[in-house]
This record gives C-alpha cells, sequence and structure tokens, in this order.
C-alpha cells in the first residue's frame, strides 16, 4: 500500500477488481494544430500517441491493447478495462461524433469507464451536455493539460489559454460532478522548484480530483527539440525530479488521487531524460524520499 492515494488503489476500491486503462485514438485533432499552428511545442506528431493503435477503429483498438496485455501475469485474472481517449484533443469534434465514439468504446466488453484527455477551451455549453450525458452512464473523468500555472510558461509552450480558461472549465465540470485531472509537467523551460510547487497549489486549491505529473522529456519528433538545440536549458536530473515529486506529494496532502509520478516516452524517440526510462527506478526513489 503506498503512502498516498494512487488511481490503481481507488479503482480496486471502486470496482472490488483489478482495472486497467487502455489507451485509444479517436481519431481527432487539436485547434493548436489548425491554421498553421504547429502544437504545444512538446507535443510529438502523434499527439503524445505513440502507445495507441492508430488507424484502427475503437473497437478494434481495444481488442488489440487487451492482446497486447495478454502476456502479463498480472492480468490473468478477472479484470475490467477503462477506455482512455488519449492523444491529441478528444472533445474537438461534432457533439454527434463524439457521442457516437464515446458510445462506440462503451459497447465493448468489459469497458466500465472513460477517461478523456482534452483541453479545457475545447468543452462548450454543447460538450459538457453531452459529458453529463455520459457521466450518468459510467465511471468518466476528463484530463486537462495544464502543464503549469506559470502564465509566462504556458506562453513558451503555446499552450493557447490562460489560467482562467482553465479555472472556468474545471468549475464547470464540477459544478456537474463531472471528474477533473490535472496533467503537469516539471522540467519546463526555465521554470525552478517554486514554479512547480505553485503549479501543485493551484490544482489543489481548484478543488480538483486527480492529478498527472511527469518529467519533461524531449523527443525527437517534436519543436521542443529544435528548440532545445538552439536554446539550451536545464534538464532535470533524476535526483532534482524525485525530489520535487515528492514535496509535491506532501504539499497534496492525500486530498487529490494521483494517476502519474513518471512519463512514458517511446525509447527509440527520446533524446533526453535518458533516465526517464526507468520507471520503476523512478517511483522507488520517491517513495523512498517520502519514507525518511
Amino acid at each position: 500500500m503506498q503512502a498516498y492515494p494512487i488511481l490503481s488503489e481507488y479503482l480496486i476500491k471502486t470496482f472490488n477488481k483489478k482495472i486497467v486503462k487502455l489507451p485509444i485514438d479517436g481519431g481527432f485533432t487539436c485547434p493548436n494544430r489548425i491554421n498553421n499552428k504547429k502544437g504545444c511545442l512538446f507535443c510529438s506528431d502523434t499527439g503524445s500517441g505513440e502507445f495507441t493503435y492508430k488507424g484502427y477503429s475503437i473497437s478494434d483498438q481495444i481488442e488489440l491493447q487487451k492482446k497486447r496485455l495478454e502476456n502479463k501475469k498480472i492480468y490473468n485474472r478477472d479484470i475490467s478495462y477503462i477506455a482512455y481517449f488519449q492523444n491529441f484533443t478528444n472533445t474537438y469534434d461534432s457533439v454527434e461524433n463524439l457521442r457516437y465514439k464515446y458510445t462506440q468504446a462503451l459497447s465493448c466488453k468489459d469497458i466500465v469507464g472513460l477517461a478523456i484527455a482534452t483541453r479545457p477551451d475545447c468543452i462548450n455549453n454543447e460538450i459538457l451536455e453531452l459529458l453529463k450525458e455520459i457521466n450518468n452512464l459510467t465511471h468518466l473523468w476528463i484530463e486537462l493539460g495544464l502543464q503549469s500555472s506559470n502564465e509566462n510558461t504556458a506562453e513558451l509552450i503555446e499552450r493557447g489559454y490562460n489560467n482562467q480558461v482553465f479555472e472556468l472549465c474545471v468549475n464547470n465540470l464540477h459544478l456537474n460532478s463531472i471528474k477533473t485531472v490535472a496533467h503537469i509537467i516539471f522540467g519546463l523551460p526555465n521554470e525552478t522548484d517554486e514554479d512547480y510547487y505553485k503549479t501543485v497549489y493551484y490544482v489543489k486549491s481548484l478543488g480538483m480530483w486527480g492529478i498527472k505529473i511527469h518529467s519533461l522529456y524531449i523527443q525527437k519528433n517534436t519543436r521542443l527539440y529544435a528548440y532545445y538545440i538552439s536554446n539550451p536549458f536545464h534538464i532535470l536530473s533524476r535526483n532534482e525530479y524525485t525530489e520535487a515529486v515528492s514535496e509535491s506529494i506532501k504539499i497534496l496532502d492525500n486530498q487529490l488521487i494521483i494517476h502519474r509520478l513518471t512519463g512514458d516516452c517511446e525509447k527509440s524517440l527520446l533524446f533526453e531524460p535518458k533516465w526517464s526510462l526507468d520507471k520503476l527506478k523512478v517511483i522507488s526513489e520517491i517513495n523512498r524520499k517520502l519514507s525518511v
């Protein structure tokens, strides 16, 4: 048992069984990639969907993800799944298309909920009504890409919206009893520990249900890679990162469900930091620091 609330334990308590998230490519794009925009500075060509099965139907993707897990002994038991609409902006479409795709996922065997990753500027009133419908049908949470509460950083990474937009979206979702998760990154250019802790306090102040934390990693297929070559900035060491995360967990004080403490990157695309590939070591170091 962890000393802080984590998603896997929350799901076991909620469903009384093992629950696994299955990443899905919903075939969406992003408003930050239209009209000659090129997305957030750190975003890859796949919109962080390196582990999805692009080009397949949603139902086929779910079956392919299940098969991918079959050889892992931990999954050879009675389990169910959360369909995770992961890459790009998964509310950036018409209500009709969104309803069709969400419903298709929910109609698959052993799917007990949806996780939808999106942007706070892509949930209008119509989409909010749809999310209310889905929330009444199944276990739902909405993941919102904050990255940092520092407005200067948001401008540098070309996030495309200000904190007021984020706050309004979170408030609207909460008013409709929809769970929210903030995605944040430690190690963005020019940020310090103070920025990371301010972001964590900011997320906590909004009363969000969950949080995802990971270190900035530079992939070779991103504009961030070109930016780093031209404008080198400090890359966090594993010790620096794990220290910042352990202090952040103390700030959260068990008030949010922790969905992630480190990120995933395809090994062949990773430029820096190489230490991020060893997730177990990173998490072990965080837990060790918390136990001191």
